[in-house]
């Protein structure tokens, strides 16, 4: 928005050639940083008000950790400060003819209405478990799956109507179109190396990245600032492929597939780390307010999303490895538990407790201890991701 008044602004009078400055895609995103930083910090006190008076309170499961019972009543739903700090900076800082944040705007704020469903039934019918698992998946997968048909086409083309008639022309050839190397699956730390995936094989991989991503935050988000602050890393490693996949130079210079417009999504990134920040100054131990599912599974989507476009979906699993061991270990839970019950009669368990930071709760770590700790690795693992971009 503010790009397009800058650039008619210099249309009217030599004397605004200032704002030539506008133009400059890192500036913009240091911009958006900052704009989505300062919303959040300043509303950040109104929207905690304003949850508490509504009684808008997190319920703890009967099952879950007797040191979380303190926490019951903290105002949830707290999710709806990021995504209106990222909307709002986006919105003001991005150039509105770019598809790629238009459509990773779009899964976020879609994901986050389907994370608002859930946490309002839990506020309102009093229901810890919210939304019953097999709606939620049922609408995240209709919204994965639009997302990646999208995507699909729109990585090889540079205007919406050409994705329109691709897409046309892949239903009239009997679904079958070659796509280019570019929308393959990349492999880090190998030069050029690309897997053709086929249309299906695309929209099957995108789905399972945007859709795995955005509830293995999900699963993240159980203490105090766990999930957040990874989020921020990992979007923030994320805007760096970005900028690079979107710029001829340097795309060509590193081995990467160039993707024009990819590079805008930098704008995104930035809001994302801006917000996310904000919101840690609130959700730091002991937390004033939670990010809810509204947040969490906004959040992970946007972050699996980002991926696909930038064709680094192996780097975001990387960089976001304790979003997957997160996931892994309550799935690994669950059917050790089932295997052994049918098995032996009684269900054994793996961990203590899933997710994983739960376990070594039991174990006697800190909330605090095991949130650092998580941090921790998260850097280590985003400065593995962004050695892909020169060891290869």
């Amino acid at each position: 928005m503010l790009l397009s008044l800058a650039q008619w602004l210099q249309t009217l009078s030599p004397e605004f050639a200032f704002f030539r400055v506008f133009q400059y895609l890192t500036f913009r995103a240091v911009m958006a940083a900052m704009t989505a930083l300062l919303i959040g910090l300043l509303a950040g006190p109104f929207v905690i008000r304003r949850l508490t008076e509504l009684k808008i309170g997190q319920p703890i499961r009967g099952y879950g950790m007797e040191s979380h019972l303190s926490k019951s009543g903290t105002p949830t739903m707290g999710g709806v400060l990021i995504l209106l700090s990222i909307t709002v900076s986006t919105l003001l800082w991005f150039d509105l003819s770019n598809r790629f944040v238009w459509i990773v705007l779009v899964v976020t704020l879609g994901f986050g209405a389907i994370g608002w469903v859930d946490d309002w039934r839990k506020v309102v019918n009093k229901d810890p478990e919210g939304m019953r698992s097999r709606e939620k998946y049922f609408w995240q997968s209709v919204i994965g799956l639009i997302a990646a048909l999208y995507l699909v086409f729109s990585i090889s083309e540079s205007s919406n109507l050409r994705v329109i008639e691709l897409f046309l022309d892949w239903v009239r050839s009997g679904f079958d179109v070659n796509l280019p190397p570019k929308a393959g699956l990349l492999l880090p730390f190998f030069k050029e190396t690309s897997y053709p995936l086929g249309v299906f094989g695309f929209v099957l991989m995108s789905y399972l990245v945007i859709v795995g991503s955005s509830n293995a935050v999900n699963l993240t988000d159980g203490l105090d600032g766990l999930a957040i602050m990874p989020v921020v890393m990992v979007g923030s490693a994320l805007g760096v492929f970005a900028y690079v996949t979107g710029s001829a130079v340097y795309s060509r210079y590193l081995f990467f597939p160039h993707i024009p417009g990819s590079g805008e999504l930098l704008i995104f990134c930035s809001a994302m780390a801006g917000a996310g920040l904000a919101f840690l100054w609130f959700n730091t131990y002991p937390a004033q307010v939670f990010m809810g599912d509204v947040g969490a599974l906004a959040l992970g989507a946007a972050l699996g999303t980002i991926a696909v476009i930038v064709r680094q979906e192996i780097v975001l699993a990387i960089m976001g490895g304790i979003f997957v061991v997160e996931a892994i270990s309550v799935m690994a839970q669950v059917m050790y538990f089932k295997y052994t019950k049918k098995r032996y009669g009684e269900g054994r368990r793996i961990l203590k407790m899933a997710p994983l930071h739960h376990h070594f709760e039991k174990s006697g770590w800190k909330e605090t201890q095991i949130v650092v700790r998580f941090w921790i690795i998260t850097m280590l693992l985003c400065l593995l991701g962004l050695s892909t971009l020169k060891l290869r």
